[in-house]
């Protein structure tokens, strides 16, 4: 097999001047054996994993509704398995959990993770605010303990795997083959496809599709903001994602006049109020570093 060298990216520090940090891959990088198949295949193959479970815990008569929870387990094991070795192999990092932005320090773990979770608050505060406005929601709170727990961990498991396989491994590989801009682009094209939903209206599916695209960014940005760590990027997805489950399932009622084109397909995103939040929260942070870049 022809061995491929990974030139250093245009981050790399030369002498005499100051490092500029990079959103990935963050570890040692000199050599590997990267190709284009191979980062096509893998995730293919924990799609596999994914589907071959369901198959079997539906032939064990296992719930239809519980089959995808359950199938995802052995899929993410084999994820967290996997990863370190082919970051190894393939991009030649001695640290790969580094690399993927997962080992940083407590402090800034927990700082970039809050601020994940703050920026989810004033999206998902955004939609709500336009939704009442319309007429299309009003508070009800019916919280209970179970809620709050099936909430955290949705909020937490979804954004953990999520963005250590899209903002972790698929920025960093891509960002090695095609450099960093078009990764970041290419992540999020591929995380908007990746979670489509094909049942939808056409104009409904362009409306999910480009509030999917700048979600990937923002997650996109939010690692580069943090130094190539994921935290604030998992606060940010997790908090969305569990922040939406307990709004909707516990604190208000979602009228059922509620305007498609505000409030999205089944997900706030796809609708114009998640557009408007999330195009202003990647405006801002485009700002945000390019002012870092030029203080640098």
């Amino acid at each position: 097999m022809a061995r491929r060298t990974i030139r250093p990216s245009a981050s790399t520090p030369t002498p005499g001047t100051t490092a500029r940090t990079s959103p990935a891959p963050l570890g040692h990088h000199s050599t590997g054996r990267l190709h284009w198949w191979g980062t096509l295949l893998y995730p293919l193959g924990l799609v596999g994993i994914f589907l071959l479970g369901q198959v079997l815990l539906g032939l064990g008569g296992v719930p239809v509704a519980q089959q995808p929870t359950l199938a995802a387990i052995p899929a993410l094991l084999a994820l967290l398995v996997s990863l370190p070795r082919r970051l190894r192999r393939c991009w030649g990092s001695d640290g790969p959990w580094r690399s993927l932005g997962v080992r940083t320090t407590p402090r800034a773990g927990v700082r970039s993770l809050l601020g994940g979770l703050g920026l989810a608050a004033l999206l998902l505060a955004l939609v709500c605010g336009a939704l009442a406005l319309a007429g299309g929601l009003h508070w009800q709170p019916r919280l209970n303990g179970g809620m709050v727990v099936n909430g955290l961990l949705l909020g937490l498991g979804v954004g953990f795997a999520e963005e250590l396989l899209f903002r972790g491994w698929l920025m960093g590989e891509l960002g090695l083959l095609v450099g960093n801009r078009r990764a970041l682009w290419g992540q999020a094209l591929l995380f908007s496809l990746v979670h489509l939903r094909l049942n939808l209206s056409p104009l409904l599916l362009l409306g999910l599709l480009g509030g999917l695209l700048l979600l990937g960014l923002a997650l996109g940005q939010r690692r580069r903001a943090d130094e190539g760590g994921i935290w604030g990027a998992i606060g940010l997805h997790g908090g969305l994602v569990g922040g939406w489950f307990l709004l909707a399932q516990g604190l208000v009622i979602l009228q059922p006049h509620a305007p498609t084109w505000l409030l999205g397909p089944a997900n706030p995103i796809g609708g114009l109020a998640g557009w408007l939040g999330l195009s202003l929260l990647v405006g801002w942070q485009s700002h945000r570093w390019a002012r870092q870049g030029q203080g640098r």
